[in-house]
């Protein structure tokens, strides 16, 4: 018999599952904790390492396993084990769910394991592959190759944390995942503070504090799991039938979940070539547009897909097309008014945040031109997030792989184009049409397939959209100051007149998206 999907595999009642605002609202703001402490992280290693050589460096050996990271474990794995977990839950015994769980652990260990000694053995290589324009400095090469054997192990850990995350996830114990990320930046703040004037190479503590992070993370979800009655015992088995549906998933999916962070690597790769600094304001600018993307985009898909996979595996067609409809709305509403803001005060944001210290007036400018550049984007990187599900939840791989490798070529051809005349500025705008491309052929490929079906309503949600942008982007150009005078601002100064700015920004746009008719209860979906 199958099990009663309204209890754990421990047979303990099973709270009713939230409403999808509900869960979105409190993943979002675990994620925007989690993101917030992430900007005082990159402020603090922006006061103490600028974007010199040693902040190259560590950008670099922290992005190729942070890369993996989303590529492998939130992205392709999560999409491959949260359908199957699902559907073992709603269709095979508590006993198989257990099994699959240990199956998956032992297996999916094993295989990190060795990329990881593999890794660390040739850290030089993957330098020189990630990195090539790092090769006519020897001591930036050197750096880099060193910090990435102590940066490459934080794949392992945080891999089996997002194993672990998927698992809680399914089971729509949302909060703890979206907590965990906390942990990683707390542990770096700490390092850069206390640990760096203890070492020989100060800029080596980031590495260091990477490593204690993965730990921290995965350590920390183990006692929830055991609360559910799913701690995993792990079991190499790669002929369970579990683990050869999730790896069937996986290795279509490594490319197709994430070809926008393929994209931004590659920014980093041409950008390695470019003028000391250059990968320094990439990854400034990137920060802050993911902070949008994770509170919100990131939230809104890690809820979605459990939902959307239970509702496939039930054959429930107008309701999974429903849930669609509802996480674009819901990403529209936050995402046009963060794409807005973010690129009508790139440099007072830049400089609100990270212009201290060892940072520049010249290098919060041209963080500035990047992180516009990102906006532009920004609500396709989004999109993009929910839409992916959509395939995945059916089991979909080949459509979203054929998409991606599209907008893969895509970004190469005007990274190509826009690198000359642009520089860095050029690759992140580069990214931006590229995901653009991916999302309109992800919403068309769902559309003729059937997945996505509009609801009622779009015609006068666009214009309740619109009129509240509008006024929006009224306030902000009416009460920014010039540049210049960000620039000799003090901290305080900064912070004061940002809060004014995002304070009556917040209060234009919800009292402008109230006046329009828009309601909460309106985007209430169970």
């Amino acid at each position: 018999m199958s099990p009663d999907p309204e209890t754990t595999p421990d047979n303990k009642p099973l709270p009713a599952s939230p409403g999808l605002l509900r869960s979105s609202g409190l993943v979002g703001a675990m994620t925007m904790l989690s993101r917030v402490l992430g900007l005082v992280r990159d402020m603090v290693i922006a006061r103490y390492f600028g974007a010199g050589a040693g902040a190259d460096a560590f950008f670099v050996a922290f992005k190729i396993p942070n890369f993996l990271r989303r590529l492998f474990a939130e992205g392709a794995f999560s999409q491959a084990f949260v359908p199957v977990l699902s559907s073992y839950r709603a269709g095979q015994s508590v006993s198989d769910v257990k099994r699959l769980v240990n199956a998956v652990a032992g297996s999916l260990g094993m295989v990190l394991l060795a990329v990881t000694l593999v890794a660390m053995l040739g850290s030089p290589v993957l330098t020189t592959v990630f990195a090539p324009g790092f090769l006519d400095d020897e001591v930036k090469f050197a750096l880099t190759s060193d910090m990435l054997r102590i940066t490459f192990p934080y794949l392992l850990l945080i891999s089996l944390t997002a194993f672990a995350g998927g698992i809680l996830n399914s089971y729509d114990r949302f909060a703890v995942p979206a907590f965990t990320p906390v942990l990683l930046n707390l542990a770096m703040i700490a390092a850069a503070i206390w640990l760096a004037p203890l070492m020989e190479e100060p800029v080596m503590a980031l590495a260091w504090g990477v490593l204690i992070a993965g730990a921290l993370q995965l350590f920390f979800q183990l006692p929830f799991l055991m609360r559910l009655g799913l701690l995993p015992r792990p079991k190499v088995d790669y002929r369970h039938e579990g683990v050869s549906r999730i790896l069937k998933l996986m290795l279509p999916a490594l490319f197709g979940v994430s070809v926008s962070q393929i994209n931004l690597l590659l920014d980093t790769v041409l950008a390695s070539f470019l003028q000391t600094g250059s990968v320094s304001w990439l990854y400034y600018s990137d920060r802050l547009s993911e902070l949008p993307l994770g509170v919100f985009g990131i939230a809104i898909a890690t809820v979605i897909l459990p939902s959307l996979s239970r509702k496939h595996a039930s054959a429930s067609v107008d309701r999974f097309a429903a849930t669609l409809d509802w996480a674009v709305r819901a990403v529209l509403l936050i995402g046009v008014p963060a794409a807005l803001a973010l690129g009508l005060l790139a440099e007072p944001l830049i400089a609100t945040l990270f212009g201290y210290g060892e940072v520049t007036d010249r290098d919060v400018i041209m963080s500035a031109q990047s992180l516009r550049a990102y906006s532009a984007g920004l609500l396709a990187f989004m999109l993009i997030k929910v839409l992916a599900p959509g395939f995945f939840a059916r089991e979909d791989i080949r459509t979203p792989v054929r998409i991606g490798v599209i907008a893969m070529v895509a970004n190469m051809v005007f990274n190509l184009i826009l690198v000359f005349p642009l520089a860095h500025a050029g690759l992140a705008l580069a990214t931006s049409l590229s995901a653009w491309l991916n999302g309109f052929l992800l919403w068309r490929g769902l559309r003729r397939k059937g997945a996505w079906q509009s609801q009622p309503g779009w015609p006068r949600f666009f214009a309740q959209l619109v009129f509240a942008n509008a006024l929006l982007a009224g306030v902000i150009l009416w009460l920014r100051a010039p540049v210049g005078e960000w620039l000799v601002m003090t901290g305080y100064q900064r912070a004061t007149d940002m809060s004014v700015l995002v304070g009556s920004g917040v209060v234009v746009y919800f009292l402008a998206l109230a006046l329009a008719g828009v309601r909460v209860r309106h985007f209430r979906h169970r």
